[in-house]
């Protein structure tokens, strides 16, 4: 019983760092938004995953949310979503790019080393960032700009266009657990990656239309017929 008390004092410690952790450091990680794509562009105002987003703003009292994202033909503009503004990242791979499957042995050097600040380049508003740092700096500019108070609430876009999308984590996943590597180092991170493929399965109201229709709107959004424009 010892060995199991200690196990307790030891999480409860570590639950406690993170929290404190969270409180001071520039974002607060939420999880996964969705499991596939509904509309292209992805995320616009009335869209229903910008929508869900600015809830999880609302209800942490919290002027702007981060979206992260793997970046396609988008700017990824920020814009107003029910008075929350929603900042939009994005990271453009240069060693896979224009990837949808899953590279698991990059999965796991990504899970053991994390990943390298050389790796990507980044995208915000139309300009390209070749470092993480400036990315990041720009922003906590706009979170700024916008009144933002506190860490900012993150989430990674978490839509797969093709696969299985509860397997495959989706749209800028790696980007999250680079933030949160970053921030909070190894075993924080290790913690928000589970946190946060939980959190679509406790919160997003479209999940079971999402996992019901999956293959259907992988189709149509790759073939084109998701765009609103």
């Amino acid at each position: 019983m010892k060995w199991q008390f200690i196990v307790v004092i030891l999480l409860a410690i570590f639950g406690v760092f993170l929290f404190f952790s969270a409180l001071l450091g520039p974002v607060d990680p939420v999880g996964r938004l969705g499991f596939v794509k509904f509309a292209n562009p992805d995320m616009f105002p009335g869209h229903p995953h910008s929508e869900v987003l600015a809830q999880y703003g609302q209800q942490r009292g919290s002027k702007c949310v981060l979206v992260v994202h793997y970046a396609g033909d988008s700017n990824y503009r920020h814009y107003t979503e029910n008075n929350v503004t929603i900042i939009e990242l994005a990271f453009v791979d240069k060693v896979n790019r224009a990837k949808t499957d899953i590279d698991w042995n990059d999965v796991l050097q990504t899970f053991i080393y994390g990943i390298p600040k050389d790796r990507w380049q980044y995208k915000a508003d139309g300009k390209v960032f070749d470092d993480y740092d400036e990315a990041m700096a720009y922003v906590k500019k706009i979170a700024r700009q916008k009144g933002q108070q506190g860490p900012i609430p993150m989430v990674y876009h978490g839509t797969a266009r093709a696969g299985n999308p509860i397997i495959n984590q989706g749209c800028g996943f790696p980007l999250y657990v680079q933030i949160c590597w970053y921030e909070y180092g190894r075993f924080a991170a290790y913690y928000y990656i589970v946190k946060g493929m939980i959190q679509p399965y406790l919160s997003l109201p479209y999940r079971t239309y999402e996992w019901l229709h999956a293959s259907e709107l992988q189709y149509y959004y790759t073939e084109g017929m998701l765009d609103y424009e």
